[in-house]
């Protein structure tokens, strides 16, 4: 586990994880003590003070199953310090902290509230997908939405892009690693004691959460000469690609996607092909593995060995259906004992080489990574669940498959290490250290609509943070960090990142296939 801070700008303190776990704080404990999602936890009576009610948004105070942050994380630490961070910096309010895991529990505790007793509602969305910030909502009174990043974003992400777009009055939110940004946000219900209506309160948000984040840096990126296909050619490799999509018990002809052809394999298929993998092979794989990573943490050899495999048998299977994409509904067929490793080794592999092995059975995400490779010429899509922080201006992409070799199979490699899959601690996965300084482009095609998804960052660093996914490639959108907020809802949480400035030839191939390009950013 990495000592990475939860919090940082505590008013009190900066603590790690790892410290708070092991020792408490003593300047942060005992703000909430024990909580059940079932019931609110009460603060004590502070008087005449105006009460803001904290729902925290989650599945249970300990993680009961793979979702971000990952199994197993304890929760009570982290509301516990938020509670007493916030008690302490705004001391002009009483915070009434509850639990909610859906809008049942939310429904139900906000009845219990007298409307006239409640200022606003603060909703910390702690699990990824939680409906409970809608049902606050409703209520009509100032809400402000924060993201426990690494562990809500998802929903945040996709719940505030909803609001956005609906223009939702009441609600403001803050995306930020800060603690200090989203007690800047908190501090502007005072525009509510002094009489703003609700709008007052959100457009205060906004203007706080543009006064956090810091001006652009230096967005000069080092040369990265690149070659790509006409769009014409880009188009005929389109169409003599293949995606192998691999979701359930039946094998079937599918439409194409944006003219790539594409075949369903059922997963009885390809486990037969894991377990006839040769045994010989699959341990050269794990060995070559072995000696190119730059670590190895909580994954035996035996899973190396039948991680390999699993590659070997995505390989058989491209070979067989004369496909060099594939996309695998991988958590579904693990638990469910439809397959019994974790392709993301594989597709790492795969994605080096040139091929495309995509995550979770993401047609759209595949079909994207399909295309832009064929257009780089090699160069491996990073499909991801991005992140944005506005407290260092940046978007963070996240997820347990990524190649080493960012500028194709024939470009240089950088270190890699190999973990558990970040969510539930299981199989094989990869933290890949991916090169900083270089423009990235990250897309997303939707042939439904004849758009493709557009924006562009600098990448900057990788975040080591242990909570979600192993790689998170740090980056600095060129353009409106705000405006980034707005297409989630729309185009869901998965972006494909792709290194080198494809600017023109994205809007060249949007033209010919008479698409529209959709700047995010």
């Amino acid at each position: 586990m990495e000592s990475t801070p939860i919090l940082t700008g505590c008013a009190c303190c900066g603590v790690s994880r790892r410290n708070f776990l092991a020792s408490g704080c003593a300047a942060c404990a005992g703000a909430l003590g024990l909580m059940t999602a079932s019931r609110p936890v009460f603060a004590a009576s502070a008087g005449n003070k105006p009460r803001i009610r904290i729902l925290y948004s989650l599945h249970a105070e300990t993680q009961p199953g793979p979702d971000w942050p990952n199994v197993g994380f304890a929760f009570g630490p982290v509301m516990e310090q938020i509670n007493t961070v916030l008690a302490n910096s705004c001391p002009e309010f009483e915070f009434v902290p509850s639990m909610a895991t859906g809008p049942e529990e939310a429904a139900a505790i906000i009845k219990e509230d007298a409307p006239e007793s409640i200022l606003g509602y603060i909703v910390y969305q702690l699990n990824c997908w939680n409906r409970v910030v809608q049902t606050v909502a409703e209520t009509g009174k100032p809400t402000l939405y924060v993201d426990f990043q690494f562990g809500g974003s998802g929903g945040f992400l996709v719940y505030t892009a909803d609001f956005l777009r609906k223009q939702t009055p009441n609600v403001g939110f803050a995306a930020s690693s800060r603690m200090d940004d989203v007690i800047a946000a908190v501090k502007c219900f005072k525009t509510v004691l002094d009489g703003g209506a609700p709008a007052a309160f959100v457009a205060a948000t906004a203007q706080a959460r543009r006064g956090c984040t810091p001006p652009p840096g230096d967005l000069g990126c080092l040369p990265d000469p690149l070659k790509t296909l006409s769009t014409t050619e880009c188009i005929e490799r389109m169409k003599t690609s293949k995606i192998l999509v691999v979701r359930d018990q039946e094998s079937k002809a599918l439409d194409p996607y944006m003219g790539i052809p594409m075949v369903q394999v059922a997963f009885s298929e390809l486990n037969a092909l894991w377990e006839s993998a040769d045994k010989d092979e699959a341990r050269a794989v794990a060995d070559r593995w072995e000696k190119r990573a730059s670590s190895i943490t909580d994954v035996t050899r035996e899973t190396l060995e039948t991680s390999a495999a699993m590659y070997l048998a995505n390989k058989a299977l491209l070979a067989k259906y004369d496909a060099n994409a594939i996309t695998i509904n991988c958590l579904g067929g693990f638990y469910g004992n439809h397959i019994h490793a974790y392709p993301c080794l594989g597709f790492h592999e795969l994605n080096n080489e040139g091929l495309v092995g995509a995550c979770e059975a993401d047609v759209r995400s595949t079909a994207t990574m399909t295309t832009f490779t064929a257009l780089t010429q090699g160069r491996p899509g990073y499909i991801s669940d991005p992140v944005v922080d506005t407290a260092k201006r940046q978007i963070i992409y996240a997820h347990c498959v990524a190649s080493n070799r960012a500028f194709g199979p024939a470009g240089i490699e950088n270190p890699f290490s190999i973990l558990t899959h970040s969510e539930d601690r299981q199989g094989a996965a990869v933290r890949s250290l991916l090169p900083s300084g270089y423009m990235t482009t990250s897309l997303e095609v939707s042939p439904e609509r004849k758009e493709i998804l557009f924006h562009q960052a600098k990448a900057v660093a990788n975040d080591p943070d242990d909570r979600a996914c192993r790689t998170k490639l740090c980056a600095e959108p060129i353009g409106d960090i705000e405006k980034l907020f707005t297409q989630w809802d729309q185009w869901g949480w998965h972006r494909v990142t792709f290194y080198g400035d494809l600017k023109e030839p994205v809007f060249a191939l949007a033209d010919a296939l008479g698409y529209t390009v959709v700047e995010e950013a």
